[in-house]
């Protein structure tokens, strides 16, 4: 069963996501304790996985009249959180996160990412553009975004990922967004941000993992090619999903179709993912997510 309340408001708000063992009353337990210290939901959206019987939510009320601040709610939600076994985090602060893009040649990502934001859809700062080529120099001067450009060596890749490393806590960035960029981070970096990086995939995964699935879908003779968005853990490709998409294609269509439909997949799927996320909308558990309306 899922219940969603929704009501369209531009005023400050905060944002809880949790999820626990499944029991009556649990939405009648958090909204309780919203009420007793001034919180008006604002939106809310419910999940059950009945295989696994767990209980998911995503709340937003108004912080207007609400007297917690951050951590003050901490403070006095952890012990209603530790009673229940809630696993959860909220957010209340209305700063807009710093945003990195990596990118590679391919920028039929970015461009859509870069305009996007130009018109509002991501609620973000764009920190910078990171590249191991010089391609999209001119994309990040019309857009105004800081770009670097820090070429990899293949015998000497920890020298480039250190540099962006540096780079990352310069901007004290809090997501990484992987546009098409065709190298594979090392363990260390994806430990540093864990469920803060979003890779697009140009394939409906599980299937064709690797570096040229359209060619591995074409000699396969598939009648469907798709996109995956997904958090990147160190396990290459196996991230918990966040979006996919497909396109019907036909014998008629060459490797060359499939790449060019391919990418209005990747563009729709990563620009989902980094929306919710940037709206934390989204919930993980084990290897899945929950995307809340």
């Amino acid at each position: 069963m899922q219940a969603t309340i929704r009501r369209q408001t531009m005023e400050p708000s905060a944002t809880l996501l949790l999820y626990c063992q499944d029991r009556k009353g649990l939405v009648f337990v958090i909204a309780r304790f919203l009420l007793q210290h001034g919180g008006n939901i604002l939106h809310a959206d419910q999940h059950q996985d009945a295989e696994l019987g767990l209980f998911f939510i995503r709340i937003q009320w108004s912080l207007t009249g609400f007297d917690l601040d951050q951590q003050g709610f901490a403070r006095v939600f952890a012990p209603l959180a530790t009673g229940y076994g809630f696993t959860w985090r909220v957010f209340m602060e209305q700063k807009r996160p710093a945003v990195a893009l990596f990118v590679s040649r391919y920028q039929h990502c970015l461009v859509d990412l870069l305009y996007r934001h130009q018109i509002g859809e991501l609620p973000c700062e764009l920190a910078l553009i990171i590249s191991n080529h010089e391609d999209a120099l001119g994309l990040a001067k019309f857009y105004n975004v800081p770009f670097s450009h820090t070429p990899v060596n293949a015998t000497d890749k920890a020298a480039a990922e250190s540099e962006q490393v540096r780079l990352l806590k310069e901007h004290r960035v809090e997501l990484i967004v992987l546009a098409r960029y065709m190298q594979i981070l090392s363990p260390d970096l994806v430990s540093r941000y864990p469920r803060r990086i979003i890779n697009v995939h140009h394939s409906f995964l599980p299937a064709f993992v690797g570096a040229k699935p359209y060619h591995a879908a074409f000699a396969r003779g598939v009648k469907l090619i798709g996109a995956t968005s997904h958090y990147v853990t160190q396990v290459l490709d196996e991230g918990p999903i966040i979006e996919q998409d497909v396109t019907r294609i036909s014998h008629r269509d060459r490797v060359e179709d499939l790449i060019a439909k391919g990418r209005d997949l990747e563009r729709v799927v990563l620009s989902r993912a980094v929306r919710w996320h940037l709206e934390q909308r989204i919930l993980c558990y084990g290897n899945k997510t929950v995307v809340f309306d």
